[in-house]
This record gives C-alpha cells, structure tokens and sequence, in this order.
C-alpha cells in the first residue's frame, strides 16, 4: 500500500515537471501578457485537482490544451480577463449538466478520421499563431526546437520542454544582447527577444465576479463552446487511457469532475482545462494508476508557483513558441496520415474535410461537420446501421453487420466478458471503417495483454485487406496468429493490390 502511494506521487511530480512549462505557454499564449502564466498555471493546478478527484478516468492527467487555449483567446479577446473567467466558469456548469444528462456516452459516436483531423487542424492553428514570434525571434525558436528534440534523445529522465526552457533562458541571460537585429546578410535571422515580465505574485484566492443579465446573456455561446470543446478533447483523451490501460473510463462522471474544475478554475483565475493527452500518457508510464498522481501533480504546481514570479519574468517568449509549435507538430496523427493512401476513401476525406473546417471555420462546426459527413459516408458503404454480437454457443461469437464508429464501443464492450478464450466469426461483416479496424486491432492487443485466448475466423477479402493495411507492424504479427481460418487463403501482407483494394 505504502509503495503505491509513494509510486502514485514520484508519478505525480514527474508529470508537474512536463505540465509546468505547457501550462505556462498556454497560458501566455490565451492572455497575451505575462499575467497569463498564472492564469495558465492556475488552470493547471485547480481544474487538474478538482478533475482528479471526482473526474471518471482514473489517471487522467487535466490542464490547459490545444484546443482550449485556441478558444480561450479568443473569448478573452472579445471580453476580457474577468469577462473569461466568468465564461469559464458557466463551461464548467454546462459541463455538469452535459454529465448529468448522460450526454457524455455520445463520445463513442465520432468517427477516428474526426478525431484524426480536429487535433491536426488545432495542430495547424497553434501553428500559424506562433508564426508572427517565429519570424521576429527565428533563431531563438529554432535553437528551442532544436534543444528540445536533441534532449528528447539524450536526456530521457527530464521533460524535453523543461530542458529547452531552462536551457535558453539561462542562454538568453548571457547573448540576449546580441540577437537584436542580427542578419546573415539580407535575411533576418533575430529582429529581437521579448520576454514575459514580471507576473504579480499571490497567494490564489476566489474572486466572485460581479454578473450582469446582458453580460451573462453575451458569455452563454462561448460558455457552450469551450464546455463542448473541453468535453469532447477530456473525453478523447480518456479514450486514449482506455486504450493504453485496458480499463474503461466513465464518460459522466468524467464531465462533472472537469465541470467542477473548470468553475473552480474559472473562481480563482485560473484558465479553462481539460484532459491533456500527453500529460496523462506520461503519468500512466510513469507509474500513476489513480486519482492521486494526477491530484499530486496539481499540489506540487501550487507549491511552485509560490517561488515563480521572479523567475518567470525572464523567460523569453520565443522559448514558449518554440515548445507550442513541436507540441503542435506532436498533437498530428501521423499515422493515420501515412496510411491515408491505403485506409478507405470516404474515411480519408471525413479527415481532411475535418482539418480544413476546423482552421477556417471553427472547432465545434468542425466536428459536427465530420460526424454528418462520416454518416454520410457509412450509409453509402452499408445500407445496415449497427452491428450485433451473435452468441453462437461456449467461446464462439459472431459479428453480424458493419464495424463502424456506430458500433464498436457497444460491439467489443459485449465481447469484454471474462472469458479467458474467444474464438470470433466476421464472416457477415460487409462493412468495415478506419474506426471499426483500429477499434478490433486494439481489442486484440489488450486481450493479448489480459492472457485472453483471441481466435478470428471466416474474414471476408475486404476485411482481412483493411485490418492488415492499417496495423501496425507489431500489431500485423499479432493478427497473424490469432487468424484461424480464412474465406480467402491469403496470408497477412502489404501487397499493393491488397492495399489498393483495402482504400476503395
């Protein structure tokens, strides 16, 4: 008992030294100003407790994200700091309520190429946000990248961003005087380097705002929005734990815990959060199983904050640029768009249509966007809606239907029953998505993982071709030894013809 506890917090401070340089970039980036590295900080530290403690997904990691930050700046923008904190609280309200109508278990009905190209297109806003520091502090940027994927190699024990932002803050100390105007001839290399400032130090307190109706009345939309936006990037990033841990996230009780830690948030001005991917990876590898690790890293950031003020104020803002744009590049599913020559057509627009909504629109319409589209393309592929699991008698089941983003959380949820052996048909499957592939390859791995006996047999053409074209090469060796028959007598493979075959 003892060595867990003591495991759930060295797990907990591992993941407050990657949260700390994130929270602080976000933060600074939603705010424009130097107060906003509290304002960052404070997301981090109140809505990761209060989303640890009674959030659904255990082990998640909360704390300003991608795509909250992006309308966060622009909430801020519109109504100002106290106007923000205001909205951020009635998001966690919406939040709530979203969990208490159960709205959270529609989660399971966004297809994998809607997931794939919302973060690749918040991936591009955060971007094209930082192209103006890019160009005016080239050089700091750049070493930042540089520092960061060199350490990300060399210095395995520390956050790559930690280092990065150490390292050229202590650097920028000692040559900043010499990256003003410097040229390689006619080409600006460093116009100049800003830095963040003094940020006011304080011990957090709540503020109640003063409401107006009207102001109320003006904040509900962009409440709506980043409790909408939250809800989804929390509950996608308990999806991510489910897939790693093998356990099963309670999408309810996970938007009343971000709910009550966004109003927390929001009362001692702290930005709105959500479920952080990489953070929440992290605290899994590191050891974190529960609540406790991710309740732990927001108590250690409490604790810094106290000492950070002067620190703080020297931090160059191209550094946070430079962390912003390669998490940035990281948030892109970059598997998913090397396999877009062979994944299914439909699918592979349902993405792309996704990504370009969500930089030239916006981030709500751009997931209802590829949900309709994504049924769009479903119906044209199987006049049939959703699959069914059929009990064909002791360990032997069969799929009857298309494996679609409709189906498969119901679908493998049925066959998740204890058993140690399962031997399973897809002989009726006429329909298998991007969604519906990734979601039977990962049953396997975490039945593999389990000790659980996995048999597949009677795969039509088609399907066999998808599965093989989208696993990974670990995952393809996997399927080839739990394939127990075919209607086909091919083997697992890439052959262009089967590929080709598995995109139409």
């Amino acid at each position: 008992m003892i060595q867990r506890v003591i495991r759930e917090v060295l797990s907990g401070l591992t993941v407050a030294v990657v949260a700390l340089p994130l929270a602080i970039a976000f933060g600074v980036t939603a705010t424009g100003t130097s107060e906003g590295a509290l304002v960052g900080l404070y997301g981090a530290i109140f809505a990761g407790f209060f989303a640890a403690v009674f959030g659904g997904t255990p082990a998640q990691v909360t704390g300003p994200t991608g795509p909250i930050t992006v309308v966060a700046t622009g909430v801020i923008a519109a109504h100002g700091l106290q106007g923000a904190f205001l909205a951020f609280v009635m998001a966690g309200a919406f939040q709530i309520l979203f969990g208490v109508c159960r709205l959270g278990s529609l989660i399971r009905y966004i297809p994998h190429p809607v997931v794939s190209g919302f973060m690749g297109g918040i991936a591009l806003i955060i971007i094209l946000g930082e192209i103006d520091q890019a160009q005016r502090s080239f050089l700091v940027v750049a070493a930042t990248i540089v520092v960061m994927l060199l350490s990300a190699r060399v210095v395995k024990s520390i956050p790559a961003s930690l280092v990065a932002l150490v390292t050229i803050t202590a650097a920028s100390q000692v040559v900043g005087s010499l990256l003003h105007d410097l040229r390689l001839g006619p080409i600006p290399l460093n116009s100049a380097v800003d830095y963040i400032g003094r940020i006011p130090e304080a011990i957090p307190s709540i503020a109640i705002p003063d409401v107006t109706g009207s102001q109320l009345l003006t904040l509900v939309l962009p409440a709506i929005s980043i409790a909408l936006l939250g809800s989804i990037d929390s509950l996608l990033t308990s999806v991510v734990m489910d897939n790693i841990t093998g356990n099963r996230h309670r999408s309810n009780k996970e938007l009343v815990g971000q709910g009550l830690g966004n109003m927390a948030s929001g009362l001692f001005g702290g930005m709105a959060s959500a479920g952080a991917t990489v953070r929440s990876v992290v605290n899994v590898r590191s050891g974190g199983r529960t609540g406790l690790s991710a309740a732990t890293h927001s108590v250690i950031l409490l604790a810094l904050v106290a000492g950070l003020g002067g620190v703080v104020q020297y931090i160059p803002l191209p550094v946070l640029s430079g962390i912003l744009i390669l998490t940035a590049i990281g948030m892109f599913d970059w598997e998913s768009l090397r396999k877009a020559r062979v994944s299914p057509r439909g699918d592979v627009v349902v993405m792309f249509t996704t990504m370009v909504v969500t930089v030239l629109v916006d981030l709500t319409a751009a997931v209802a966007v590829g949900v309709a589209l994504g049924l769009v393309v479903h119906a044209t592929q199987s006049r049939r809606r959703k699959a069914s699991v059929v009990h064909d008698g002791a360990d032997t089941y069969r799929i009857d239907g298309p494996l679609s983003f409709l189906s498969v959380d119901r679908v493998f949820t049925q066959l998740r029953n204890g058993r140690q052996k399962l031997s399973l048909s897809l002989e009726n499957v006429d329909y298998m998505d991007v969604s519906g592939a990734k979601a039977l390859l990962t049953f396997i791995d975490h039945s593999h993982k389990a000790g659980v006996t996995v048999g597949l047999k009677d795969l039509p053409r088609h399907v066999e071709d998808r599965l093989t074209a989208l696993a990974t090469e670990e995952q393809l060796g996997r399927l080839d030894t739990v394939l127990e028959s075919r209607m086909t007598g091919s083997r697992p493979g890439r052959t262009p013809d089967a590929a080709e075959e598995a995109a139409g």
